[in-house]
């Protein structure tokens, strides 16, 4: 199973649309996860034209009034992934991040917020920050790849420029 992993989209208060680059990266995906920030549910609209969506609220989306859950757990390939925006002080704290994983029984914990992308194994949980497309801290802007196959974990760091999409363009990426 192939999953696009994205969060801190921040549109359109930051970023009139997705940038062209996250919908090449996403192409071939089975499912996306969105770690929260989205701050407008144009943004599930616009990603469910290439795969199913499952989301999460952040603390923008809260702001915005949009209304989705704050955790989900989903199952694949045997693995349990939870899903959080990871709204955690100081930001990206690994011993609170590994919390919530154990919290919501996850093997892998992806989540959003500090705008950073993150691949790290503590204490037997893959914690996964896909970083930011629109607005990243001291990092590149990234999405990130999920292939769990037989158990096997392969997380890709998908680095993305700045060029956005017009809606002509988006028109190649909508799935059958």
């Amino acid at each position: 199973m192939l999953i696009g992993l994205i969060s801190d989209t921040h549109i359109p208060d930051r970023a009139k649309q997705l940038p062209l680059n996250v919908l090449d990266a996403f192409k071939d995906v089975d499912l996306i996860l969105h770690a929260g920030d989205l701050t407008s549910t144009d943004v599930i609209d616009q990603l469910e034209q290439i795969a199913p969506v499952m989301a999460v609220q952040g603390n923008m989306d809260r702001v915005n009034g949009i209304d989705l859950p704050k955790a989900k757990v989903l199952e694949a390939e045997g693995l349990k992934i939870g899903l959080v925006h990871g709204e955690v002080y100081p930001r990206a704290d690994t011993q609170q991040l590994v919390y919530l994983a154990k919290q919501l029984d996850a093997d892998i914990l992806v989540s959003g917020h500090s705008h950073q992308p993150k691949i790290e194994k503590i204490d037997g949980v893959l914690l996964i920050n896909p970083g930011s497309p629109i607005v990243p801290r001291l990092a590149d802007r990234t999405v990130m790849l999920l292939e769990i196959d037989n158990m096997e974990v392969d997380v890709e760091i998908v680095k993305i420029g700045s060029p956005v999409c017009s809606a002509l363009d988006f028109d190649q990426y909508k799935r059958d």
